[in-house]
């Protein structure tokens, strides 16, 4: 019996004319409102904002914990899955004969720096070093916190966090949207990823609904990221002119501080959106890998490479194979306030579950850029591309990096040098010690033009896809007032919220935008299990046709 053809045509209403001309006003219009909605309430009621939003928090990490891990786990297997098994593996983002339009070096370039960049400089240090201090196995008695013991765990922890769970969550997203628009040749935009699921239905409100959730996630998600950005840049600018006024007295930058770096930020951001991905996104890429190959290459040769290697190979077999069972582990309190079932569920709401979010906010905006940059690639190149080699790169920055502080605390002279510092100015406490001052000063201005780069290209990226989305999948160059719009909208989205709670307030707000868009990208996996299954169904049912039964 013969399979009912794929769906190749999604009819995506835009207007022709007018300020909207190209765009879907339903699209357009909704995500703005509400980000507008949301700029409001923060800047006006900026108190009775964060308490709110503290206590949706509350709400969501008592009751979605097991949901986002088991989800998380679910996108891994889609991408394996269909990357390891061999029909499924061959198949190409676009045409079997279509090339890729970027070389590996910008490719690979372009979606590191777009994807996680800026974590790399204020995690690669921070996230090691806390878990040196206490973790889920110090929490269970079975390692001692801050001593040599706790190393194993404190890496395997890591590189959770940053690992194959990060990248599987972009990466199905956009495999997703990479087949159904260069395969299918449907728009380039989220719905187009749950054809196979609601077919022409997303042509309507549904649709409609869809985009604009992924645009929330999106500014959201990248509202996270940036502002750990910022608050680093303000950091490492202190730490070059010495600026009292820039930081607090838990060492800390102060809002003030912050706000000046992300006007900075979002004022040249802007600026290289107006290019597009083919010029400015692409050269700044190219840019800051090879500031970051500069930065490891220091830490390489002046670093404690010894126990950074050691780290990395060891803490990389315990994170492979204790990966399986860390991913659907869920820690439940069971009320009592020191319980170690507390401390445990504590811990994980706190890091796992809070990453968890921000991956998945993260997801629609970084999901579409891999798809965008990546037609042409095979299922298996994008999986290794987008999943494997970004793992490894991450784990390469927490050993190199955030091994050397942990060796100068627990066998050099730091002391609480650097464990003492705040989370966005440890990087900058290890090149002090690490350095005369003059060398740290020059080292501080490389960092700080990296950070810049990684920041510049996560906000420009940002803003071009979410115009992406609102044009209904078209990825062409945008007039520049939609530019220029979303660019602010992203900026006051940061400023207020930094106003109203600080990085706590915008961490909570992502955390709600992540909720509803994690279900859209269960979907997208389901989705495509349906449409390569299909495939398959359809082309036995072909071979039957044209070759007679003996």
């Amino acid at each position: 019996m013969p399979i009912k053809p794929p769906m190749t045509d999604l009819h995506i209403e835009t207007h022709d004319q007018g300020f909207y001309r190209g765009f879907n006003r339903m699209v357009a219009l909704g995500s703005k409102i509400a980000i507008g909605l949301l700029i409001l309430w923060a800047a006006v009621w900026p108190d009775q904002a964060g308490a709110v939003l503290k206590s949706i928090r509350g709400a969501i990490d008592a009751n979605t914990g097991s949901w986002y891990m088991y989800v998380m786990a679910f996108y891994i297997v889609v991408c394996v899955a269909l990357a390891l098994w061999p029909a499924t593996g061959r198949l190409k983002l676009g045409a079997a004969d279509e090339k890729p339009e970027f070389s590996n070096f910008s490719w690979f370039s372009m979606m590191f720096g777009a994807g996680i960049g800026i974590g790399m400089l204020t995690y690669a240090t921070a996230e090691p070093l806390y878990h040196f201090g206490t973790n889920p196995d110090v929490i269970q008695g079975l390692a001692e916190g801050s001593t040599a013991e706790n190393v194993r765990p404190a890496y395997r922890w890591s590189f959770m966090h940053w690992g194959f769970s990060a990248w599987g969550c972009y990466a199905i997203v956009g495999l997703a949207l990479g087949f159904f628009s260069y395969s299918r040749g449907l728009p380039l935009t989220i719905r187009s990823g749950l054809a196979p699921l609601f077919g022409n239905a997303l042509s309507g409100p549904l649709g409609h609904v869809i985009d604009i959730v992924s645009v929330i996630a999106t500014i959201l998600g990248v509202s996270v990221t940036l502002g750990y950005g910022v608050s680093q840049f303000a950091s490492g600018i202190f730490n070059i002119t010495g600026a009292e006024w820039m930081m607090d007295a838990e060492g800390a930058p102060t809002i003030t501080a912050m706000i000046i770096a992300l006007g900075i930020v979002m004022l040249a951001s802007t600026l290289s959106a107006l290019s597009g991905v083919g010029k400015g996104i692409k050269w700044l890429s190219n840019i800051n890998m090879g500031l970051s190959f500069f930065l490891l290459a220091f830490f390489l040769i002046f670093g404690s490479t010894v126990f950074a290697l050691k780290s990395l190979f060891i803490g990389l077999w315990d994170y492979v194979t204790a990966f399986p069972a860390m991913a659907v582990t869920v820690w439940k309190g069971d009320g009592v306030a020191d319980s170690v079932a507390t401390q445990l569920a504590g811990w994980q709401g706190g890091w796992t579950i809070f990453y968890w979010a921000w991956w998945i906010a993260f997801a629609p905006f970084v999901g579409l850029f891999l798809a965008r940059i990546s037609r042409g690639r095979t299922f298996r190149e994008y999986v290794l591309g987008a999943m494997i080699v970004p793992s490894l790169m991450c784990f390469v920055w927490f050993t190199f990096v955030g091994g050397t502080a942990i060796d100068l605390t627990l066998n050099g002279d730091a002391g609480d040098a650097i464990t003492g510092a705040g989370l966005s100015s440890q990087l900058f406490a290890m090149i002090n010690h690490m350095l005369p001052s003059g060398l740290a000063l020059l080292m501080t201005v490389v960092i700080v033009v990296l950070l810049l780069t990684y920041l510049v290209t996560s906000a420009d990226s940002a803003v071009l896809i979410i115009n992406t989305i609102a044009a209904g999948g078209d990825a062409q160059q945008k007039p520049k007032i939609h530019i220029i719009v979303w660019g602010a909208a992203l900026t006051l989205v940061i400023g207020t919220l930094l106003a109203a709670g600080g990085l706590g307030a915008i961490n909570t707000a992502m955390i709600i935008g992540a909720l509803p868009f994690s279900v859209v990208m269960a979907l997208m996996g389901i989705a495509l299990f349906k449409a390569v299954i299909r495939d398959g169904m359809r082309a036995r049912h072909d071979e039957e046709r044209v070759t007679p039964a003996e």
